[in-house]
């Protein structure tokens, strides 16, 4: 439904955003991910058309720029820090961007979602961080937007809330919203996100889901055995990759790794075995691998 194609931003004469082009489909949770200052928060606001780019941004088929905002009627946005009214209650400020029919209903609907009923009528000026985090959500939800944009939207929210959040998102995902979300907290956005869009100064080095993300990470299978040594002997002998680390036998996961072949291999050498695990692909460890290659590849370059 949102699609972005060689998408540029300068600052004066500095580019932050080089021909940046990915998309989003309907009902899916993309991820925008990269360090502090590679143009996550920029290429939001170019979406959201409150500063110049150029190439082009489409949402639903219909162009988006700084003086063309129609299109973004059903969008919603959480972009760095909410801007709150002080003086003005949580509800009384979701009162006042609610639109369409139903808007009593819909300012409800969200206080509910959001468990924040406590502070509801609470002037904001006496707000907590995570108190106005949850509002600015509010905000962004409150219309049932078809494509909601947040930026860091798990920043001053305690585990609890955090939960509560992903669960939300999850909803609305499948109740046919899309959302692109970015968050320095890869656990939560490992749970999230079904796309990602890796970003780094100002480019996009990875345009993949999740899936295959996690799947470029070297993944293991652990095992710790009354007879190490002999296990590994064994293992290796059948052509596994296994290394032995102070605790495990480490050995390397691959399509044609088979973990029933490898219980019975031991089994049938009367080895028996004290614990079992597999590890899985970790966004943190993938994305840090992806940077590696790509920071190397351009010193080649």
């Amino acid at each position: 439904m949102l699609k972005i194609n060689n998408l540029s931003k300068y600052f004066g004469k500095r580019q932050v955003l080089h021909q940046v082009s990915f998309s989003i489909k309907k009902g899916h949770i993309t991820g925008l991910i990269g360090a502090n200052g590679a143009g996550k928060t920029t290429i939001m606001k170019s979406i959201l058309g409150i500063t110049k780019f150029t190439g082009t941004i489409q949402l639903n088929q219909e162009h988006i720029a700084v003086n063309k905002h129609l299109p973004l009627q059903n969008v919603g946005a959480l972009i760095e820090y909410p801007g709150l009214y002080p003086f003005l209650t949580g509800r009384e400020q979701l009162q006042l961007f609610a639109t369409g029919d139903n808007q009593h209903q819909k300012v409800e609907d969200i206080i509910e979602k959001l468990n924040i009923k406590s502070f509801a009528d609470s002037k904001a000026k006496n707000y907590s961080l995570g108190m106005k985090q949850k509002l600015g959500i509010a905000l962004a939800l409150v219309n049932h937007p078809q494509l909601a944009i947040l930026d860091e939207p798990m920043n001053g929210l305690d585990p609890q809330a955090t939960k509560e959040l992903r669960d939300l998102i999850v909803t609305e995902k499948n109740n046919g919203t899309s959302f692109l979300v970015s968050s320095h907290i890869l656990s939560e956005l490992q749970k999230l996100a079904e796309d990602v869009v890796v970003i780094d100064k100002g480019r996009v080095i990875k345009d993949t889901t999740m899936t295959q993300l996690l799947l470029a990470n070297q993944q293991y299978i652990l095992i710790d055995t009354d007879n190490n040594k002999l296990a590994q002997q064994l293992l290796t002998a059948a052509g596994y990759q296994c290394t032995e680390t102070k605790e495990h036998l480490q050995i390397s996961k691959t399509p044609q790794v088979s973990i029933g072949i490898i219980l019975k291999l031991l089994f049938e050498h009367n080895i028996e075995i004290n614990d079992f695990q597999q590890k899985a692909g970790d966004l943190e460890e993938s994305l840090l691998g992806i940077l590696n290659n790509e920071s190397d590849l351009r010193k080649e370059a």
